[in-house]
């Protein structure tokens, strides 16, 4: 059947933050990208080791990387076999990432916020991602602990990455999201929306009044209970 569009806002005026379910949540980690084009092999443990020295990057052995996840062996050969059959050189640039998000999303521009997303999957800053950048971030993003996911989810925030989330950044995050729901966002969103929304979320946020939100206050916020409204901002992330 036809599933509802995502990041409907029912009442008119009122700005919220697109709702992902887990199938978006796939999407916006390339597994759905990944997983299409890994084809079962029968093929033992040596054989996907072999094929490391095949690619211009060579990622890490599987046994380090299944160390530094939660993805078992088995399921990291699958993600490798579909990574490699998308990215032969072992890399993926952004223009690339960038690409991918335009076939998931037509109806918006996905550019914006695949440029942010690519940075946070970008580990060492060196304009690619390495398979091994890929599969630490997916296993946080599916199967980390709440205070691993609101890590990896304020590194996204932190454009700059100086360690701090402005009420600048946190603005940019949020508009290039609804940029890329596009039509799925309806009634359209007034131009003021969700800087005044954003400007709430900080508030809460920034404890100590100081213009930034650090790592500390952004976690202790996001765990309150009562932080109803935080929890549905990150939901990407849960």
């Amino acid at each position: 059947g036809v599933e509802p569009a995502p990041g409907r806002v029912k009442d008119s005026g009122k700005w919220q933050k697109p709702r992902f379910s887990r199938k978006a949540l796939m999407k916006c980690c390339l597994v759905k990208w990944i997983i299409a084009s890994t084809q079962p092999q029968d093929k033992d443990s040596s054989d996907s080791d072999l094929e490391l020295s095949t690619v211009r990057h060579q990622p890490e052995g599987l046994d380090q990387l299944q160390a530094q996840t939660k993805f078992t062996r088995k399921e990291l050969q699958s993600l490798y076999r579909g990574f490699k059959n998308e990215c032969p050189s072992g890399l993926v640039d952004e223009e690339t990432f960038k690409s991918i998000y335009s076939q998931f999303f037509p109806q918006g521009d996905a550019t914006t916020y695949a440029h942010f997303l690519f940075n946070a999957f970008d580990i060492d800053r060196n304009g690619s991602i390495r398979f091994e950048d890929f599969v630490i971030g997916l296993s946080v993003l599916l199967r980390g602990s709440v205070t691993e996911k609101l890590n990896w989810a304020f590194n996204l925030y932190d454009i700059n990455k100086d360690g701090y989330i402005t009420k600048e950044e946190m603005l940019a995050i949020m508009k290039s999201i609804y940029d890329m729901m596009g039509r799925y966002t309806y009634p359209c969103v007034r131009d003021e929306a969700p800087s005044e929304h954003v400007d709430k979320f900080f508030q809460k946020m920034d404890r100590n009044r100081d213009g930034v939100v650090t790592i500390e206050e952004f976690i202790e916020t996001c765990q309150k209970p009562s932080a109803q409204v935080l929890h549905s901002m990150f939901r990407l992330f849960s």
